[in-house]
């Protein structure tokens, strides 16, 4: 059987893995559109690095009048274990010599002005009552927060009421590196990986396989599959639109782009904060626009990183142009299109406007986040990735969707949050459900259980004493220790 999976991010090399590592006679093969895996979204500075456990994101625990809401929370705190669980198993088997070359520990902190208090003190009260976030402090006082996170209280006015939460153990996360050593890893287990392939258009050969058209330096190609699967983040959008696939007109994209504030740090600055603090969002802004200020880890240097800065960019992916997201359009999707802009017009205007921002704007807002952090180093701005979020029947959707078709032989993600911390776990899903047949193998079941020791969100959810067993064992592995040390 072929296999063929378009897209080598963190997502489409972390499926090929799974596939070769479960089933070593598939015939496995990646096209990627850049010249080298881990070039797009997954690239360091292409996204934030969150190791998204909802340590400290609000936006992952909603809060309606005084009732607050953790499921999203403890889903993705789970997804982010069962994730931690296959990284390390890449470390024990060699296939990642160092971990520091692609995960390094930061506190995850949650910091909010005087306003913002009692939600604050309402969402530790619940979080911390659950195992996954026994570890999380909350403290209104001036001195204890400043020895957290000193870089946004120094500047402050002891004056001015604040609250924060911490939680030690959380990461900072190098997809890129970790995506350079999946599909190196990958290649070692006979997966073919072909750079520079730029996917035309997929569909149904009368025999029932994929064939997918493709331009691989300039010259056409053709490449057949018994199954596909999509991986191409924005680009999975227009490949789907060309699959003729029935639910395909129920999807179309809303792209969302960014900036970041990003400065060179040294190591000693870097101990001094060793953190990733995230404040609370603007009204009408989307999740990925939450202000956070972050240690960033890049082949051995640091880097602090402040923003995002949204904008609205109608590119699919960065690097591509207006025309090819024109070209992905169907006028079945003008509809939905019109419909998000009317039901969220505050968030269309918001992402105009951020688009325009020029840098004496995006300074102030560091200011306002972190009194003095503009003129302590030499910030600059960059771009960021280019996500692109789903609409769905007409309705904007701020998470990811797997799709399998009905016989089980194409498969997509689409979305984008929490995306690369969970995509162990979302692409084994995937792939339960594209090759079912697989996991009916008693090799496969074994190979499972040494990758995943514990992969069912519900066990990890409801025994905390597995849940412990698990999070300390990958820990210990992945160098991740309670002290911080």
């Amino acid at each position: 059987m072929k296999v063929v999976i378009i897209g080598a991010g963190i997502m489409g090399t972390t499926y090929a893995t799974l596939v070769k590592e479960l089933a070593p006679e598939l015939e496995v093969t990646v096209l990627e559109r850049l010249e080298r895996a881990g070039a797009g979204n997954s690239w360091v500075f292409n996204n934030a690095g969150t190791g998204h456990e909802a340590n400290c994101e609000l936006n992952y625990t909603p809060v309606d009048e005084e009732v607050i809401s953790v499921e999203k929370a403890l889903k993705i705190h789970a997804q982010f274990n069962v994730a931690k669980q296959f990284w390390a198993y890449l470390v024990e088997q060699g296939a990642i010599k160092d971990p520091t070359t692609f995960i390094n520990q930061t506190k995850h902190c949650t910091i909010v002005s005087e306003s913002a208090i009692e939600v604050l003190r309402l969402r530790y009260r619940e979080m911390s009552a659950h195992h996954f976030f026994e570890q999380m402090r909350f403290s209104e006082d001036f001195d204890e927060i400043q020895g957290w996170i000193p870089y946004l209280m120094e500047g402050r006015s002891r004056q001015e009421k604040m609250a924060a939460t911490v939680i030690e153990t959380g990461t900072d996360v190098n997809f890129g590196r970790l995506t350079e050593h999946l599909s190196a890893y990958a290649e070692s287990l006979g997966v073919q990986f072909e750079y520079g392939t730029h996917v035309k258009r997929v569909h149904r050969s009368p025999a029932g396989s994929w064939l997918i058209e493709a331009v691989h330096n300039g010259v056409a190609k053709q490449h057949k599959a018994d199954t596909l699967f999509v991986g191409a983040g924005g680009g999975a959008f227009p490949i789907l639109k060309k699959s003729h696939l029935p639910f395909s007109r129920r999807f179309t994209g809303f792209p969302v782009g960014g900036r970041f504030l990003q400065a060179p740090i040294t190591a000693e600055q870097a101990e001094h904060y060793r953190a990733k603090t995230y404040g609370k969002a603007k009204v009408g802004a989307p999740p990925m626009s939450v202000p956070h200020l972050d240690l960033r880890v890049a082949d051995g240097q640091h880097y602090l990183l402040f923003g995002p800065f949204a904008s609205f960019k109608p590119l699919l992916e960065k690097g591509r142009t207006f025309f090819d997201y024109l070209r992905a359009m169907r006028l079945h999707d003008i509809p939905g299109l019109l419909n998000v802009a009317r039901e969220h017009f505050p968030l269309v205007q918001y992402l105009v406007s951020e688009t325009f921002k020029g840098e004496k704007s995006m300074f102030e807002e560091l200011e306002t986040f972190a009194p003095g952090m503009s003129k302590k180093f030499d910030w600059k701005a960059v771009e960021a990735g280019q996500r692109v979020q789903i609409i769905k029947d007409g309705d904007l959707q701020m998470g990811t969707e797997i799709l399998v078709s009905s016989d089980k032989t194409y498969g997509t993600l689409l979305g984008a949050s929490p995306g690369a911390s969970v995509s162990p776990e979302v692409m084994l899903r995937a792939l339960e459900q594209m090759l079912p047949s697989v996991f009916t193998k008693e090799n496969a079941r074994e190979k499972l259980k040494t990758m995943f020791p514990e992969d069912n969100l519900e066990t990890l959810s409801t025994n905390a004493d597995r849940y412990r067993e698990i999070r300390d064992s990958v820990n210990k592995t992945l160098g991740i220790t309670q002290s911080g040390a």
